[in-house]
């Protein structure tokens, strides 16, 4: 699995409402159900009311390049302009946790 952390900061408010957008438009449930997208949800920083954190988890690379060459990318980037939206990306591929397991509360 491959998770992104894609952090969307805007001017007075601008990345809410993107993320609100995207919900309202349907965008982020067509992404949902796109094949090899295991999450996508977006959350709000409680200490900075111009950002936005969206964690975007896809089963593989071949799932994300796929998302990346759909027609949905380009009303993704479409409101991304609209909102005059800025990004940064942190990218992480799960492994196995080993050990790490028995420190988990489930």
């Amino acid at each position: 699995m491959i998770t992104l952390h894609l952090f969307y900061t805007g001017a007075s408010g601008n990345a809410r409402r993107f993320a609100e957008e995207m919900e309202a438009s349907g965008v982020a449930d067509r992404i949902r159900q796109e094949p090899g997208n295991l999450r996508y949800e977006y959350f709000f920083p409680m200490n900075d009311p111009d950002a936005v954190l969206l964690i975007d988890a896809w089963q593989d690379q071949a799932a994300i390049d796929a998302h990346h060459a759909s027609p949905m990318m380009a009303e993704i980037t479409r409101l991304r302009e609209k909102h005059d939206l800025h990004m940064t990306v942190e990218r992480f591929v799960s492994e196995d946790l080993g050990t790490d397991e028995r420190y988990l509360r489930k």
